[in-house]
């Protein structure tokens, strides 16, 4: 397979992939929004994310030189925005006037926050990884901002998120069925009757 094939191969089976929404800004003061859909946690204390920038973007740029961004929370919402922001504007265009965003000005970092997303994860350049054609990008999170609206018993309620992903090709996903399903607990006394092992084959 090409490069390019493999890559249609992966994007199309490690699904859903939730969007990191990269806020950053240049060294000339130009503020830059784009998704990323290779995104996860790295580390829970410290609190780090991750994303991976596939080639050298705005963002990738901005972020080595600055040091500084922000995650927001890529909803349904938003989508059509989001996906505009997804288009290879050159590094002098504002993708936030691009798209009809409204900017909100972060705590900690210089990048602004999406003012309509529910959720801003404020990030300081941690480090990165060059892996091939692509970095991985390690931001150490020093603010989170959540809108009390999406909160329930102040904890962030996924339908009230609604956060996208991406699949294989144009496509995209939002959160269909939601099943609970507590961990179990491995226990050392062979005796205990309270978990049901055939509830998780």
């Amino acid at each position: 397979m090409t490069s390019r094939t493999f890559y249609q191969l992966l994007t199309a089976v490690v699904v859903p992939r939730p969007i990191a929404w990269v806020s950053s800004t240049s060294e000339s003061g130009v503020d830059n929004l784009a998704p990323h859909s290779f995104f996860t946690v790295a580390c829970v204390s410290p609190p780090v994310i991750q994303f991976t920038s596939v080639g050298r973007k705005d963002s990738l740029r901005n972020i080595e030189r600055t040091r500084g961004f922000v995650v927001n929370l890529a909803c349904e919402q938003l989508r059509e925005q989001i996906n505009v922001t997804s288009t290879n504007f050159p590094p002098n265009v504002d993708e936030f006037a691009a798209a009809g965003l409204a900017k909100e000005p972060s705590r900690l970092v210089t990048p602004p926050r999406v003012a309509q997303s529910p959720v801003a994860l404020e990030c300081e350049l941690h480090s990165t990884v060059c892996l091939g054609d692509s970095t991985v990008v390690f931001g150490r999170v020093v603010h989170a901002a959540v809108d009390e609206r999406v909160l329930v018993a102040g904890h962030p309620a996924i339908d009230r998120l609604r956060p996208v992903a991406r699949l294989g090709r144009d496509e995209w996903a939002t959160v269909g069925a939601v099943m609970d399903m507590p961990r179990p607990v491995y226990q050392a006394d062979n005796d205990r009757q309270d978990i049901d092992p055939t509830r998780y084959r």
